[in-house]
This record gives C-alpha cells, structure tokens and sequence, in this order.
C-alpha cells in the first residue's frame, strides 16, 4: 500500500482525538499499523529530506479539521476532538474530506 494522502488520514485522526487529547508523534505507529505500512513507506522522507511523508499529511489533516472545528489544540502540539468532531463520528462516515469539511465554518 502506498501512504495515505491528508484527507484518508483525517478518519482515524478523529477517531484517536475522540478518544484523549494527544500528539501526532504518540499516534503515527498506530495510524500506520491501521494502513498496513512498511518500514520503507513509515521512514519516506519529503523531497526536502527534513520531514517523514505520513509526519507531514497527518500534520496537514490535523490542520483542516482544526480550521473546521473538529479538533481543538488544548496545549501546544496536541490535539483533541471537538464536540462537532464526535458528531461527526457518530454519523459513521467513511471518509471525512475538504469536501465535507466545507459544511463546516
């Protein structure tokens, strides 16, 4: 499988912040278990050779569901689900994207 782009991330990032408040680092081996990823695919650099690929789109999906309101950042670097973030969970989506993202304010 190849790595998951920002908006295939968002579902199981909301998922976890639904679940505590946390940090993308805590929660990268477990998004990447969820998608089946090799060690090659966990350890893909950007063309910049500074930043980890699945690092920077969790980072990216982290950062449109928090301008829509699904997650708030309670301290610096973390994460946790809104009320309007378990809403959505509990309508059982099966993929959250900027599309759907636009209903929200």
């Amino acid at each position: 499988m190849s790595i998951p782009d920002y908006q295939t991330l968002m579902l199981p990032l909301l998922k976890i912040a639904a679940e505590r408040e946390t940090r993308i680092p805590d929660v990268e081996e477990r998004v990447a278990d969820e998608f089946g990823l090799t060690l090659e695919e966990r350890n893909e650099l950007l063309p910049s050779g500074r930043q980890k690929v699945l690092h920077n789109r969790m980072h990216w999906a982290k950062f449109y569901m928090s301008k829509a309101g699904l997650v708030e950042s309670p301290r610096r670097g973390r994460f946790i689900a809104t009320a309007e973030g378990r809403a959505l969970l509990a309508r059982n989506l099966q993929r959250i994207d900027v599309e759907l993202l636009h209903a929200y304010p």
